[in-house]
């Protein structure tokens, strides 16, 4: 009678009150996103840095034998079968002639020319939380153009509406301009200050 008193009182429900969730099953998705959409380092078959992809493309690009991976990050991807390093630098194979021109103008290219930051408040964001805005509003004869697209987050894309920054009490954080190589290396350099793997390919 007295074992079967003492389970009954034990606190059993307590123990299992968080099972839905299980941690294990929530941070493996995050962080493949997460890990997805880190920058790398792009060299030309001269090791010359040329451009920034994300992990996505570039891991792709060495499955290929596009390219080879140069520099590893600390972290791991996982498929059904293997375990692969997350490239930090890769280079091409095959030497890329890179026209001095500008690049396409894109959703992707802007976000990237503008670092993820809106051009109004200064916040960074994930690129789903940010928006292209037209610093002259359509309706006033803005065109979609490098000159006049620019991050901009939800809440100030809706304050400032169908006006210009101006008359919105607005102020942009710079001026937009096309994304070059030029500005595509000065990114380069701004992102190579944070991984120390990209600093020899950048910095003399």
């Amino acid at each position: 009678m007295t074992i079967k008193h003492k389970f009954a009182l034990r606190p059993r429900p307590n123990i299992h009150v968080e099972p839905a969730a299980d941690p294990r099953l929530v941070p493996p998705r995050v962080s493949r996103v997460s890990v997805l959409q880190e920058p790398v380092l792009v060299l030309n078959a001269t090791y010359e840095p040329i451009n920034v992809t994300a992990v996505r493309r570039a891991v792709t690009l060495v499955l290929k034998g596009v390219a080879q991976a140069e520099e590893h990050n600390h972290r791991e991807i996982h498929s059904a079968r293997e375990a692969m390093p997350v490239p930090s630098v890769i280079r091409l194979l095959a030497y890329r002639h890179i026209p001095q021109q500008t690049r396409a103008l894109s959703r992707k290219n802007i976000l990237l020319r503008d670092r993820n930051t809106c051009q109004f408040c200064g916040d960074v964001f994930p690129a789903s939380e940010l928006t292209l805005d037209h610093v002259v509003p359509r309706s006033r004869g803005g065109h979609s153009s490098w000159e006049n697209l620019v991050a901009c987050c939800y809440q100030c894309n809706n304050r400032k509406g169908d006006r210009t920054p101006e008359e919105a009490g607005l102020r942009l954080a710079r001026r937009p301009r096309p994304f070059t190589l030029h500005t595509s290396r000065q990114l380069m350099r701004l992102l190579g200050r944070q991984d120390e793997k990209w600093r020899k390919y950048l910095f003399d």
